[in-house]
């Protein structure tokens, strides 16, 4: 199947107040409650997550082996988080494609609409390693979305530690809807290559937004405006997770890493907030 012939990837969705919540509460475990009735800015990917795989299925179909999907890397762009029984449309579009020694690099950007007309509420570009992929020809740019924001001065960093459990990432498993195996089953994981059930990529970077919105955002989702990272390592559980967050001098562009002892997992993470006292919807 070419891009040619890729039928338009487009999804309408109604998102329930339960489902933005079990995701935020999943993905604050480990810290204090939430405010009601707020999405994380991360639930933007699980929206468009489901597409994003129902194209990448339909574009390596023909492949005459497996392909399996390593996401590299993420970039969101959003005015507000999605709100309760809002109907979204979710529209996708193949950026760009390059062929690599181990099979495809491609780039994908979704935007979602909502209630408010027809602009976007959010855009999100994913990157991702389509590991086996032989037939696909190069197309378009695999650049990925705007240059994450500069930051201006430095203020005070700040860290926190969390250990992940299997039960954590089961949850967050359920909450996102992302039911690979790897995340629930050992043996899955150990025949993927792993030594035990690893940690969604996402979910940490939930996590990174959370701590980040607790400090320096008063707990509110709105002020986000913009997220982005490079996964570099899995995360499995047991072991500590460290988030470091570095703020710039007015907490308007904080810059995370996320670690374990074997290295870096998440890296040239960014989030960007509102300016203090900035419009926020």
């Amino acid at each position: 199947m070419t891009l040619l012939t890729l039928p338009a990837p487009v999804r309408t969705l109604t998102v329930t107040e339960p489902e933005i919540t079990d995701y935020r509460d999943a993905a604050r475990a480990s810290l204090p409650a939430a405010r009601p009735g707020q999405a994380s800015p991360v639930h933007t990917f699980v929206l468009a997550h489901t597409l994003a795989e129902q194209t990448v299925a339909a574009l390596t179909a023909p492949e005459p082996g497996p392909v399996s999907v390593v996401h590299l890397g993420q970039d969101i762009r959003t005015t507000r988080p999605v709100r309760p029984g809002e109907q979204v449309t979710a529209a996708l579009d193949v950026q760009g494609i390059r062929k690599e020694a181990r099979g495809a690099r491609i780039a994908l950007r979704v935007r979602l609409t909502g209630e408010d007309g027809p602009d976007p509420f959010a855009e999100l570009t994913i990157s991702a390693l389509l590991v086996g992929a032989t037939l696909l020809e190069a197309y378009g740019d695999i650049a990925g979305g705007p240059a994450a924001p500069a930051p201006r001065g430095a203020g005070t960093p700040h860290s926190a530690v969390h250990q992940l459990t299997t039960d954590w990432i089961s949850t967050y498993a359920q909450a996102s809807g992302d039911l690979n195996p790897i995340h629930l089953d050992e043996q899955a994981a150990r025949a993927a290559g792993f030594d035990t059930v690893i940690a969604h990529g996402m979910s940490v970077v939930a996590l990174a937004v959370e701590e980040a919105v607790d400090r320096f955002a008063g707990g509110d989702t709105t002020a986000v405006r913009g997220l982005g990272c490079r996964f570099s390592a899995p995360v499995p559980p047991g072991i500590p997770l460290e988030i470091t967050l570095q703020p710039d001098a007015d907490a308007r562009v904080v810059r995370f890493t996320c670690k374990t002892p074997k290295g870096a997992a998440v890296k040239s993470g960014w989030i960007e907030l509102d300016q203090p006292g900035g419009d926020r919807p």
